[in-house]
């Protein structure tokens, strides 16, 4: 991966260690087309993605999808073909999208090809665990 850019998928290592067998987690090193399938028939979904709007890095962001777009402030641009907030939009326009979607998105820094996470991010990948695994617990009650 590339650098920041692996931030989800880390998270989803640390957090199928947390909840365990309670809930489903999917790692999906590219969102498109595939995000729109993997969310079908799924109640809540919760996806970790990389940001870049501007602020810190290693700032968390939590939006809640299922109100509405959550718009390209957060999520501009992608390093994939269709990133999470296209997939999202394209899943509510048929019909797929769950009745909850949480997205979190961590500021990054840096994002090239072979380097570790940056020193910010690493900084909050337990916090971001932390708060999933509260939505989690809150989405099951």
């Amino acid at each position: 991966m590339r650098g920041d850019d692996a931030v989800g998928l880390l998270v989803a290592r640390r957090l199928r260690r947390e909840v365990e067998d309670r809930v489903d987690v999917i790692e999906a090193e590219m969102a498109g087309v595939d995000l729109v399938e993997l969310m079908k028939g799924a109640n809540v979904v919760i996806l970790i993605d990389a940001a870049r709007s501007g602020q810190a890095p290693g700032t968390i962001h939590r939006l809640d999808a299922s109100v509405g777009p959550i718009g390209g402030r957060i999520f501009p641009q992608s390093s994939h073909a269709l990133g999470t907030m296209d997939a999202l939009e394209l899943a509510r326009a048929m019909g797929v999208l769950p009745a909850t979607v949480i997205v979190y998105g961590v500021e990054v820094e840096n994002t090239e090809a072979g380097e570790p996470l940056s020193p910010a991010v690493v900084k909050v990948l337990e916090q971001l665990v932390d708060r999933i695994v509260q939505d989690c617990e809150t989405c099951r009650a």
